[in-house]
C-alpha cells in the first residue's frame, strides 16, 4: 500500500471539520461549484426518494447522481456526495438498508449499506444471531450444522481507509448500483444466499482527498500528492495499523461491527496500488503467518483468493498476482484484513492500481513471464481509472460468488474454528514456534537416532520421543487463562488494555470477591482473561510474545524485510501486571457486560496542607496539567514520600492546598481514577517545582504520522499544546512560544546510509501550487538553518525532545555522546548492515535509574519498542549527560526478531543532556510507537514537564 506521505495538523479546521461553511478560499470557484452540484444533485434525490414509503422501480444511476459518473477520468466523487448517493438508493431499493455505525475522529456519519434479497433483509435480526452463535462457538456442532443450513454467509467489503487510494470509494458506488439493479442469475442467487456489508473506513479522507483533486478547474492539473495534512484526522495511512488497539473512533466502529456486531466469515479490505507492472495483488499471501491462528484460516483464505484470480482470468482481466509478487504476509495483527484471521474469519486484501487521472501501466520485463504467482501477466497501456473499476467489480463477485457457493460450508467453519478454540482452550495445549524447533533440533543433534531418513538430502529426522519432551514440554503449555490483578500501578491502563481486548470481542470476566488460583490470592475487582473461546487466537497474540522466524533473502544472506513489525505484544506495550495460568481454574467471576469504565479515584484521609498523588500512572500527566492550568502549585518530591501506610516512589506529585487545587483534584481523581492523600504537613526532602509549559508539536507539510499520534496523545491527556512547522523554527525566538519542542520520529531528515534511519520522504510542492493558507507549513528541518535555532533555543533554557531517528539532533548539537548502532567506513559514519544488526519493530527490555526525572513513576525494567533505533555510548570525558534508560543484556527481545541483538548490551537508550541553560531529551526507541506503548508514554510526559521545571532553576 502507499503510506501516505502524510499530513497531521493541528488546528486545521479550514480542512478538518465536516462543513464547507468553514472552507478555505481554495474550495471557492470552479471546484466548489462542481462540489455543491455534485452533492446538490444527489441530496435532491433524497428529498425526492427518502420520505417514500414504497421503494421506486427505479434505481438512479450513479451518472445522474453525480457531477460526473465514478469512475471516470480526472473526477472524484467526495463523500458528501457519496453520502448522499447512499441515502438515495436506501430510499429507491429494497435489496439495501443503510446503517449508521458512528461517528468518524471529524464527525461524520459512517454507514454500511447492507445488501441482501428483501425477503433476508427483513429477518436481519435473525440471521445476525446465527452468525454470533456460530462464530462464537455458542452451540453443539448438531445445532451448528442446522444453523449453517438455514443461515447466510455475510461478507464484509469496504472502501476508502487510505484515502489517496482513490479507486475502491468511486468503485464501490458502482458495485452498489449494480449490486441493486442486475436480475442476472448469479447476482440473484448471491443476494438470496449472502448478506454483503459495503462499509466505508475513511469518511474524512475521501472528503479530503476528493476535494483537493477536484480544487483545479483544468483536469490537467488535478492531482492529490500535495494535500497538506494526513488523510484521517491524526494517523493516516496507520489508520490500518490500529485495529488490534482501536483507538481511533473509525476502527472501534468497523471493529463492532466485525466482532460484536455481525461476524462476518470473509472481510475484505481493498487497497491500491498494484506491484509495479501489474494490475492487482490478491491473495494468498507469501510467508510468515502467525502460529497463533487456525490453520483452516489459511486453506479458507488460499481458497477464496484463487477463485479471485480464477475469475480476472475467465473474464479475459490479466495482471494479477499473489505471495512472492508483492511483500504482503499474514504476520502483523494491527491490520483490518489480519485481524481477521485471529477472529477466525478469511481476511482479504487487494492493491490495485489505478488512478482518476490516467497513468501508465509500465513494462518490466520480469513481470511478463507467468508462473504461478503471475499467471497471466497484462501488457504494457495507459490505464484509465474505468478499468480498475471493472476489476474492482470483478474481485467483489469473486468474492461474494465463492460466499454463495459455499455458504454453508463457511458457516460450519466458522463454528468449528470457535470451537477449536474453545477445546484448546480448556485443554493443554502448545503452540510451535521457531524457538521450540531450534530448540528440537539442538536436541536431535544429541540423540543419536537410526530411523529412516526421508525426504530430500537435505532434510533429516530426529528421535520421536523428542516431540513430548521439547515440543510438548509441560511448562511451554499455552495458558488457560490470564489474570490481571486490580492490584496494578496504573489502573487506568489496564482498563485501555482490556477495553481494546473488549472492542476486538473478546470476553473479559471481573472477580466479584478474592479469589485464589494455583496458590495465589488475588482481590475482588480481579479480571480475567480465558482462553477457552472464540477468539483465543487474538487473546495469545496480544499476551504472548511474537516469534518471527529468521527469514533471510536466501541461505547466509541478510534478512528479509517484514511486511510491518514483527513484535508488538499489547501486554508488554502497555506494561500491565499478568499471571499466565497453565492449569484449568474458576473463580467468582461475572462477564463485563461491555467497556469497562475507570473506575472512580478518591480523595483518602482529611489532611489540609495538601495532597500527595503517585507518578505511575498515566492520568496523573492529566490531572498535573489540569492543575497547572488552573494555577496551583505542583511539585516533584525527588526522594518520594508517605502517607500513613502508602509509600510513594521517587517523583511522587505533592500539591499544596489551594481552593483551585482542592477543586481540581475533587472532580478529577474521580474522573481519571486515581487517588490523592490528603495529608496534614509538606513532606520533607527536595522537590522540583513545575510550571505552565507550552508545547509545540513539530510537524511537516503533508503531516507525520508519528507526530500525529503524539497529537492524539496529548489530546487525550491535555497537554498544552501547539503544532509547528519548520519556517516558524527557522525564525527563531523559540522562547517567545515554546518551552518545549518535541520532534517524533522522523521528523528530523537523516542522509540515507547513515546511523539514523532517514525515514519518508514528505511532499514540498511549489507555493504557487497550493492554497495561500498553506503555505507556511512548507519546508524542512535543516542542518543550515533550522538546527542553529534549535540548539540556541536549548541553551537559552528551552527544552528539546527527540525520538527515533529524529535522536539525530544528539549529534547536531555535538552532545557528549556516540552513535552506539553505527560504524566508520572511509572516515563516514554508516549505520550497521542488517546482517550485524537488524531489530525491525520488536519490544525490547531495558533498565531504567528510578532515580532520575525523565524516569519517574517507570519500573526498573521496562518495556520498549525498538525498531532499528539508534542507541548510544557516552564519551569518556561526557559531562552534563546522564543516562536513563539502556540495555544490560545480551538478549534484550521479549516479543518480535532481533538480528545481532547482542550489539545492543551496555547502550543507552534514553539520554538527559544538558544543553547550556536547558535541556536535550534523547529518546531512541519509539516510546509512543502508534499511542500503544503506554508502558514509556512517561519518559515523554515527564520530559515536557522537567525540562522546563529545571531550566526555570538555572
Amino acid at each position: 500500500m502507499v503510506a501516505q506521505l502524510a499530513v497531521s495538523c493541528s488546528a486545521c479546521v479550514k480542512l478538518r471539520g465536516p462543513a464547507k461553511k468553514h472552507a478555505p478560499l481554495w474550495w471557492m470557484g470552479s471546484a466548489m461549484t462542481r462540489h455543491v452540484a455534485m452533492a446538490g444533485a444527489a441530496l435532491a434525490l433524497v428529498m425526492s426518494f427518502g420520505g417514500q414509503a414504497a421503494f421506486s422501480a427505479e434505481i438512479t444511476p450513479p451518472a445522474q447522481a453525480f457531477a460526473q459518473d465514478p469512475g471516470s477520468d480526472y473526477f472524484l466523487a467526495d463523500y458528501t456526495a457519496y453520502e448522499a448517493y447512499l441515502k438515495t438508493l436506501a430510499g429507491q431499493s429494497d435489496r439495501m438498508k443503510l446503517v449508521d455505525i458512528g461517528k468518524s475522529e471529524e464527525g461524520r456519519t459512517q454507514w454500511v449499506a447492507i445488501v441482501s434479497s428483501p425477503a433476508n433483509l427483513a429477518k436481519l435480526d435473525e440471521y445476525k444471531t446465527v452468525a454470533r452463535k456460530l462464530a462464537k462457538g455458542e452451540v453443539s456442532k448438531e445445532e451448528a450444522e442446522k444453523l449453517a443450513a438455514t443461515g447466510k454467509a455475510v461478507v464484509w467489503i469496504d472502501a476508502g481507509m487510505h484515502a489517496t487510494e482513490t479507486v475502491t470509494s468511486q468503485g464501490q458506488i458502482q458495485v452498489l448500483y449494480r449490486m441493486l439493479t442486475k436480475t442476472d442469475p448469479e447476482t440473484l442467487r448471491i443476494l438470496d444466499d449472502v448478506i454483503v456489508l459495503f462499509g466505508h473506513d475513511n469518511p474524512d479522507g475521501m472528503e479530503l482527498v476528493s476535494d483537493w483533486y477536484m480544487r483545479n478547474a483544468d483536469p490537467q492539473k488535478r492531482e492529490y500528492n500535495s494535500i497538506p495534512r494526513l488523510y484521517q484526522k491524526y494517523v493516516g495511512h496507520d489508520n490500518n495499523r490500529d485495529s488490534f488497539m482501536s483507538q481511533m473512533s473509525e476502527t472501534t466502529n468497523v471493529n463492532k461491527v466485525l466482532f460484536r456486531d455481525w461476524y462476518p466469515q470473509i472481510i475484505y479490505n481493498q487497497h491500491q496500488p498494484a506491484p509495479n507492472g501489474m494490475v492487482v495483488f490478491v491473495p494468498p499471501f507469501r510467508d510468515p503467518f502467525n502460529y497463533n491462528y487456525d490453520p483452516l484460516v489459511m486453506t479458507s483464505l488460499q481458497e477464496v483468493g484463487m477463485a479471485m484470480h480464477s475469475r480476472l482470468v475467465a473474464e479475459d482481466k490479466p495482471g494479477s498476482g499473489a505471495r512472492s509478487a508483492a511483500p504482503y504476509s499474514t504476520w502483523h495483527n494491527g491490520m483490518e484484513r489480519s485481524i481477521a484471521y485471529f477472529h477466525n474469519a478469511v481476511g482479504l486484501l487487494t492493491e490495485i492500481t489505478g488512478s482518476p487521472t490516467p497513468m501508465p501501466l509500465n513494462l518490466v520485463p520480469d513481470v511478463q513471464l507467468p508462473n504461478g504467482d503471475r499467471p497471466m501477466p497484462a501488457p504494457p497501456q495507459t490505464w484509465h481509472l474505468a478499468q480498475t473499476v471493472e476489476y474492482q467489480w470483478s474481485l467483489d463477485r469473486a468474492v461474494m460468488d465463492y460466499a454463495s457457493r459455499n455458504r454453508e460450508r463457511m458457516l460450519f467453519n466458522i463454528w468449528k474454528m470457535a470451537s477449536n478454540s474453545i477445546a484448546k482452550g480448556s485443554k493443554d495445549s502448545w503452540t510451535i514456534t521457531p524457538t521450540e524447533i531450534d530448540d528440537l533440533k539442538a536436541a536431535g543433534a544429541k540423540v543419536k537416532f537410526e530411523g529412516r531418513v526421508t525426504g530430500s538430502p537435505t532434510s533429516a529426522s530426529v528421535d520421536p520421543s523428542l516431540y513430548k519432551t521439547i515440543l510438548q514440554a509441560p511448562e511451554k503449555r499455552d495458558p488457560r487463562g490470564y489474570i490481571l490483578t486490580a492490584d496494578q500501578a496504573d489502573k487506568p491502563t489496564v482498563v485501555a488494555f482490556l477495553n481494546a481486548l473488549i472492542k476486538a470481542g473478546v470476553d473479559v470476566d471481573e472477580a466479584t470477591k478474592p479469589f485464589t488460583v494455583a496458590g495465589k490470592t488475588y482481590p475482588a475487582g480481579s479480571y480475567v482473561v480465558k482462553t477457552a473461546q472464540a477468539y483465543r487466537p487474538h487473546i495469545l497474540d496480544m499476551f504472548e510474545p511474537q516469534d518471527h522466524p529468521h527469514d533471510a533473502e536466501y541461505p547466509g544472506g541478510p534478512p528479509k524485510a517484514p511486511y510491518d513489525v514483527t513484535g508488538y505484544t499489547l501486554a508488554y506495550q502497555t506494561g500491565v501486571k499478568f499471571d499466565r495460568v497453565l492449569d484449568g481454574f474458576d473463580g467468582p467471576f461475572q462477564r463485563v457486560p461491555d467497556l469497562i469504565a475507570v473506575k472512580p479515584g478518591a480523595v483518602k484521609g482529611s489532611g489540609k496542607a495538601g495532597w500527595l498523588i503517585d507518578h505511575a500512572p498515566n492520568n496523573a500527566f492529566t490531572l498535573t496539567n489540569r492543575l497547572l492550568k488552573a494555577g496551583a502549585q505542583v511539585s516533584w518530591l525527588k526522594d518520594g514520600a508517605k502517607a500513613g501506610k502508602q509509600s510513594f516512589a521517587a517523583g511522587a506529585i505533592w500539591v499544596p492546598y489551594s481552593p483551585a487545587a482542592a477543586q481540581v483534584i475533587g472532580a478529577g481523581v474521580k474522573e481519571l481514577g486515581i487517588d490523592a492523600w490528603a495529608v496534614g504537613s509538606k513532606p520533607g526532602g527536595s522537590a522540583l517545582s513545575l510550571k505552565p509549559i507550552r508545547v509545540g508539536l513539530v510537524d511537516v507539510y503533508g503531516g507525520s504520522m508519528p507526530s500525529g499520534w503524539n497529537r492524539w496523545m496529548f489530546e487525550k491527556f491535555e497537554a498544552p499544546f501547539q503544532v509547528v512547522y519548520p519556517q516558524r523554527l527557522d525564525a527563531g525566538d523559540l522562547a517567545k512560544d515554546f518551552d518545549v519542542l518535541v520532534f517524533a520520529d522522523g521528523v528530523v531528515p537523516a542522509p540515507a546510509g547513515g546511523p539514523f534511519r532517514a525515514g519518508r520522504g514528505y511532499p514540498q510542492p511549489k507555493p504557487e501550487d497550493i492554497p495561500a493558507d498553506y503555505h507556511s507549513w512548507l519546508g524542512t528541518v535543516t542542518d543550515e538553518t533550522t538546527i542553529p535555532q534549535l540548539k540556541a533555543f536549548a541553551e537559552n533554557g528551552g527544552t528539546v525532545i527527540a525520538i527515533g531517528a529524529s535522536t539525530r539532533l544528539a549529534t547536531a548539537f555535538g552532545a557528549p555522546v556516540d552513535v552506539a548502532t553505527a560504524k566508520t567506513e572511509n572516515g563516514k559514519l554508516v549505520g550497521l548492515s542488517t546482517k550485524e544488526l537488524y531489530i525491525p519493530g520488536s519490544v525490547l527490555r531495558a533498565k531504567v535509574d528510578v532515580t532520575q526525572p525523565l524516569a519517574y513513576g517507570i519500573p526498573a525494567d521496562v518495556d520498549i519498542f525498538y525498531d532499528r533505533s539508534p542507541t548510544f555510548t557516552l564519551k569518556s570525558d561526557a559531562k552534563g549527560v546522564a543516562r536513563v534508560s539502556w540495555f544490560d543484556a545480551d538478549k534484550p527481545l521479549r516479543s518480535g526478531w532481533a538480528v545481532g541483538q547482542e550489539r545492543l548490551k551496555d547502550t543507552t537508550a534514553i539520554l538527559d543532556v544538558d544543553v547550556g541553560k536547558g535541556k536535550l531529551f534523547v529518546m531512541g526507541p519509539e516510546i509512543t510507537q502508534r499511542a500503544q506503548s503506554y508502558g514509556t508514554f512517561k519518559f515523554l510526559f515527564n520530559g515536557m514537564l522537567y525540562g522546563p521545571a529545571v531550566s526555570a532553576g538555572k
